[in-house]
């Protein structure tokens, strides 16, 4: 069936670099099919993509779409290395795309239809076939466009965490928690920006002015504010704070946490009173160096994965840091045994979020083959009200798939960010992992992910092997902003 292409930013421009559209398909194990019997049997695992009722609380029910009728989706567990088949039906009367977030798979398995993954046809299905990886903590969801519509794309509950069996794993804790932290009942407005002011790091001098002179440029011409997203309830695994089952533990156990962020533009913290996170994972990654932290920040798509020590007994709220957003909703209840009593929070001393404490110090001794150089500007206001994103002054089109950035199969990469607006940016790379080589004005090494935060006025770099053929996409994850043109494509040959 054909498929209308999203509404266009409609402001034309050049490629970052000598490109064409996006029209080559990596080659890959799926089948589209139009409720006939699938090839290949039954299906390891099956998805339901459908509209339904949530119960985040008794007083807080939200119409959305789920993945199986709950919110999260299941987990779903994959043996590395062990290959998967899984349908997707789209129980819905629009066209859906699911993504796995953060594993190696075929472009047209990975589910962006920028990259040339067909959608999943309106009460239709498609049956995907692909060997799970990397292992770790990954995800799935879905990767349709938005733009205004806040009933579509991440602001639903189509959300599910994905763990990926190790070949080898030590299991050195006594119970392990999945989190996965979301809200609902979205609204648009057009205030000031946040302040956000957790990361470690400066603002860079010189893009502070210009992005600052750039917004005050825009408000003397009587244009608002761009419109951010706001939001009235949240939860913890669908639940509330207050209303969900508590996380029953025992005074000497390590609980592994692990803990998704599955909100469509908001940037979570969590803190549990009297007890700290050892990181051991970041975005299913192992670590170079664990370190403990009193609070975890989250950026938007990220995980962590962390152990605590379970020494400190008594009823304690593990919740965001927002007294306005905990007491809404964005926490739950750790229950030490033989412990009863209303839940306790307490706010933890000032922290700062620093990704060089998981990382080695210094440059890496592996150098790119080839550098880019990426500047991120906003244009405030710029479409109806909302802002446009632009890379080297080109905002994406989504009509024609471009921008598209021409790579080279095998070689190593170096992206380099610098940032001339107040906003922080979840940057993700699909089908990739990729390595963390600047931050906060340090050079590090080892430290690897597939979303990293990228502090407002900040510069940042991380290196890549373009080892995954034909078309990846590269974003950030704020829903508002690849909407409106924070996108690119790569097209590895």
């Amino acid at each position: 069936m054909p498929i209308s292409r999203r509404d266009a930013l409609k402001l034309g421009g050049v490629s970052l670099l000598a490109g064409a559209g996006a029209s080559a398909l990596a080659a890959c194990d799926s089948w589209e099919t139009s409720g006939a019997a699938a090839p290949g049997g039954k299906a390891d695992y099956t998805v339901r993509i459908a509209t339904g009722r949530v119960e985040l609380a008794p007083d807080t029910i939200v119409s959305t779409t789920t993945y199986n009728g709950q919110f999260p989706g299941p987990l779903l567990r994959f043996k590395e290395g062990r290959p998967v088949v899984v349908d997707v039906h789209n129980d819905t009367g629009v066209p859906e795309l699911l993504h796995w977030h953060g594993q190696f798979v075929p472009a047209e398995v990975d589910g962006a239809s920028e990259e040339g993954t067909p959608f999943i046809p309106a009460h239709g299905m498609r049956r995907l076939s692909f060997t799970p990886g990397p292992a770790g903590f990954r995800f799935y969801h879905t990767h349709v466009a938005a733009r205004g519509d806040l009933a579509r794309s991440t602001y639903t509950g189509q959300a599910g965490p994905v763990y990926i069996e190790p070949k080898a794993d030590p299991g050195a804790y006594d119970q392990e928690v999945f989190l996965t932290l979301k809200e609902f009942e979205p609204s648009l407005s057009q205030g000031g920006d946040t302040a956000q002011n957790f990361l470690a790091g400066s603002p860079v001098a010189d893009l502070k002015s210009d992005g600052e002179k750039a917004m005050a440029e825009s408000l003397a011409r009587g244009l608002p504010h761009g419109y951010e997203v706001g939001y009235r309830a949240f939860s913890i695994n669908g639940r509330k704070l207050g209303h969900g089952e508590p996380i029953k533990v025992k005074a000497g156990q390590r609980v592994l946490f692990h803990i998704l962020n599955a909100s469509a533009t908001e940037i979570r913290s969590l803190a549990l009173p009297g007890h700290t996170f050892k990181v051991v994972a970041l975005d299913g990654n192992p670590v170079p160096r664990r370190a403990d932290v009193p609070v975890l920040w989250i950026g938007t798509a990220e995980r962590v994965s962390a152990l605590v020590e379970m020494n400190h007994p008594g009823v304690w709220v593990l919740g965001d840091l927002s007294d306005d957003d905990r007491n809404a909703g964005m926490g739950t209840v750790v229950e030490y045994a033989g412990r009863s009593g209303s839940p306790k929070w307490i706010a933890p001393p000032a922290f700062r979020w620093d990704y060089r404490a998981f990382a080695h110090s210094g440059a890496t001794t592996r150098q790119p083959d080839h550098t880019i150089d990426l500047l991120i500007e906003k244009q405030n206001a710029a479409d109806k009200g909302y802002n446009i994103w632009t890379l080297n002054g080109v905002p994406f089109n989504m009509d024609f798939d471009e921008p598209v950035m021409d790579v080279v199969r095998g070689k190593r990469y170096r992206l380099r960010f610098r940032n001339a607006t107040d906003d922080i940016h979840p940057l993700h790379l699909h089908r990739h992992t990729f390595e963390v080589t600047h931050i906060a004005g340090t050079s590090t090494h080892g430290l690897r992910k597939d979303v990293v935060m990228l502090g407002g006025y900040q510069a940042l770099a991380f290196d890549f092997t373009a080892d995954q053929p034909g078309l990846s996409l590269f974003h950030c994850h704020q829903q508002l902003h690849m909407d409106y043109g924070f996108m690119v494509l790569l097209r590895c040959t």
